[in-house]
């Protein structure tokens, strides 16, 4: 007893379990549970901010004579390394400890490396074809809806940057939402939405010895194993991902910052390599948790879990770590979603005529609204996926302005595309499912991982149908 009260004391609790092996081995081992007292947790946690608050305040005092222009953007300043820095900020978050491992306990082993892989897909398409191709069309720019009204004018203009503003307010909410998650599952204090107006940096990777690793257990579950919707994400997850960078103003901010196109190919390639490395390793948790029987406790239990689940097997001081991860990453991550929102609502609404104290302002204004929303906790993937879906239907055609022969589109052909696209997506589940109410849950993919087709024709049938432009022409 006064063992137990000592452990306690610290921070930590201790837990028996009997782990059955082969007939011959078996053995009663004690794992400390990662849960750190709420002393230690909310000291670490607002230790981190507050370096972060004071660093931020130190940059805010360097830069505060500078100009609205200079706040907004930093063209052509940045070589390759910090480029590379600012790319990983802008594809890293919270949401990954959630998405990542989840994928890979539904898709398994296939799933994860195609997830990865995707993920650092855009970094390369757009800092070696896309990136370059955009600075020489709009060198004065920062945002892709510069480039967009120079060539389809106001109306496209006004439709892409209402989409990308609302892309932006749903990432932000889902990494609040995603910390506040975070923070409770690790620390079990209930406080995650007090920390959610500050916010994050690095993966995760959870030491676990090769004896407590059952590959049986990943091979009974299939997740060692090509599946169905494995080889269908092949073309899912690089669509998705691909086409939703397009409307995460955080990468062109860094795009256009770049110094030169070397500096920009370099950059991206760099952050492309440690954000595949990263989110393979994050999403690795996921198979660990199931092979070391850490997931699922129950069968109502979901796999965005798994990576906690095998937390809490760990020591304390390990939580502690996570933590301040967690903390570096969500912080870098919603700094970048905060200043791309804030830079393209000045430019695209108020043509960036706004005084520097108002763009100051703007940050407190838009961080108010996402703050409400997120706690709710809705759903990090499901706001994930409505935005995929939404960019697979408008970005495709916006991109066809690059091709010289593609001259005769206009605006209107944009607009039409993008919604022609998500009405197709609509007439395929009507068609597939057999009812126009499926036809509507596709359009939020309610059940993404299910085992037929309709996945996949949702993320078909929105760049097919930006056929509906002919409707515009």
């Amino acid at each position: 007893m006064v063992f137990d009260e000592a452990v306690e004391s610290l921070g930590g609790s201790m837990c028996e379990k009997l782990l059955v092996g082969d007939t011959k081995h078996r053995r009663l081992t004690i794992e400390k549970m990662g849960k750190p007292s709420v002393v230690a947790s909310d000291a670490v946690i607002y230790t981190t901010f507050a370096v972060f608050l004071l660093v931020g305040t130190a940059v805010a005092w360097r830069v505060r004579g500078s100009a609205a222009g200079e706040l907004l953007s930093s063209n052509g300043r940045k070589t390759a390394f910090p480029l590379a820095l600012n790319l990983m900020a802008s594809a890293l978050g919270a949401g990954i400890l959630f998405a990542y491992p989840e994928m890979a306990t539904v898709t398994g082993l296939q799933g994860l490396i195609i997830y990865a892989v995707a993920s650092a897909l855009p970094l390369l398409l757009l800092g070696f074809v896309v990136g370059p191709a955009i600075r020489r069309r709009c060198p004065s720019g920062f945002v892709l809806t510069q480039w967009t009204e120079e060539r389809y004018g106001r109306e496209a203009m006004v439709y892409l940057s209402l989409v990308t503003l609302a892309t932006l307010f749903l990432y932000m909410v889902a990494e609040l939402s995603a910390m506040g998650h975070v923070v409770e599952a690790l620390t079990g204090t209930g406080k995650g939405v007090l920390l959610i107006a500050l916010l994050l940096v690095s993966g995760i990777s959870v030491g676990v010895s090769s004896e407590a690793l059952k590959p049986s257990l990943l091979s009974s579950a299939g997740l060692l194993s090509p599946s169905l919707l494995g080889w269908q994400l092949l073309y899912i997850l690089p669509v998705a991902i691909t086409t939703n960078a397009f409307f995460l103003s955080s990468f062109w901010l860094r795009i256009f910052a770049s110094r030169t196109d070397a500096d920009l190919r370099l950059g991206s390639t760099l952050a492309a390599f440690v954000v595949a490395c990263v989110l393979a390793a994050v999403g690795a948790t996921g198979l660990v948790a199931v092979g070391t029987g850490a997931w699922p406790e129950s069968p109502e239990d979901k796999g965005s879990r798994a990576l906690f689940a095998l937390l809490e097997r760990l020591p304390a001081a390990v939580v502690c770590l996570v933590l301040v991860m967690v903390v570096c990453l969500s912080t870098a991550m919603l700094d970048s979603l905060q200043s791309a929102m804030v830079s393209s609502a000045s430019n695209d609404i108020f043509g960036n005529r706004l005084a520097p104290r108002y763009v100051r302002g703007l940050v407190i204004v838009v961080i108010v609204p996402v703050i409400i929303v997120a706690l709710k906790g809705v759903s990090v993937l499901q706001i994930y996926l409505i935005s995929d879906l939404l960019s697979a239907a408008t970005i495709p055609i916006l991109c066809l302005g690059l091709l010289d022969k593609m001259h005769w589109l206009r605006g209107t052909d944009v607009i039409a595309g993008g919604l022609g696209g998500l009405f197709s997506v609509f007439v395929f589940g009507w068609l597939y499912l057999g009812s126009a109410a499926e036809g509507g849950k596709l359009l939020i993919l309610e059940d993404l991982y299910s085992k037929d087709w309709r996945t996949f024709g949702a993320f078909a049938a929105a760049p097919l149908g930006e056929g509906g432009r002919w409707m515009g022409c």
